[in-house]
């Protein structure tokens, strides 16, 4: 069903970690809002790493992070002070895997080397890695735009895997359940696998994932 692939390259926020796993914190701070603060912030820090881009005016993801919820919070009537906003953007040091995430890349790891490239700053990436005791698996090492300046899907951050793996794109099987993102990696040229865990429908961006998986236990069965 794939074409060889020499390295598998993982998308972090949604992929591996669960962004909405900050939900339980804001429903400490918001009684009744959390879920709602959440999803509210998730889509504007998308947004502003897209606009960030479009604009040619780059600031780390951590920081997007933060200016992404404090829009959010005054957009949704909710305040909070700067303690409140510190704890929430921490948490996205110490989100949760997905439960099948581990069992997946250990066995993944035995077949292929293993990476991850995402939009989040080195040290956030870190940090949540290390949280959920999956370091030992990425021989690939653990990969940030933040040297591009740029974020995801600008094509020139996805050059930067084919740069520090040493591998053709045409051979980097890479995974996201972001469908921008998927359709950002195919564009540039890597074999994709879109992790759909929403159930959403394909984007419209003129290319199709090479495989659509519900989640990382069945990624593990196609690519056995």
């Amino acid at each position: 069903m794939t074409r060889e692939i020499s390295a598998l390259v993982f998308d972090a926020y949604g992929t591996l970690f669960d962004v909405h796993s900050v939900t339980r914190l804001a429903e400490s701070l918001f009684p009744g809002r959390g879920a709602e603060v959440s999803r509210t912030w998730r889509t504007k820090q998308l947004e502003y790493t897209w606009l960030r881009s479009l604009m040619d005016s780059y600031e780390d993801f951590q920081r997007v992070t933060a200016a992404s919820l404090e829009w959010s919070l005054e957009s949704l009537g909710l305040e909070a002070d700067e303690a409140a906003r510190r704890s929430l953007v921490a948490e996205y040091r110490r989100l949760k895997a997905y439960p099948e995430a581990a069992a997946a890349l250990d066995t993944l790891a035995r077949q292929r080397p293993l990476a991850i490239f995402s939009n989040g700053h080195p040290e956030m990436l870190e940090a949540v890695v290390e949280h959920n005791n999956l370091r030992n698996l990425f021989r690939g090492g653990v990969l940030s735009v933040h040297g591009a300046k740029v974020f995801k899907p600008h094509p020139s951050t996805y050059r930067i895997v084919e740069d520090r793996l040493g591998v053709p794109r045409s051979m980097v099987g890479f995974i996201s359940s972001n469908g921008w993102d998927a359709a950002g990696a195919r564009t540039f040229g890597f074999q994709v696998f879109w992790v759909n865990r929403a159930k959403a429908p394909v984007e419209r961006l003129g290319v199709r994932p090479d495989a659509i998986v519900a989640d990382l236990t069945e990624l593990v069965e196609l690519l056995k």
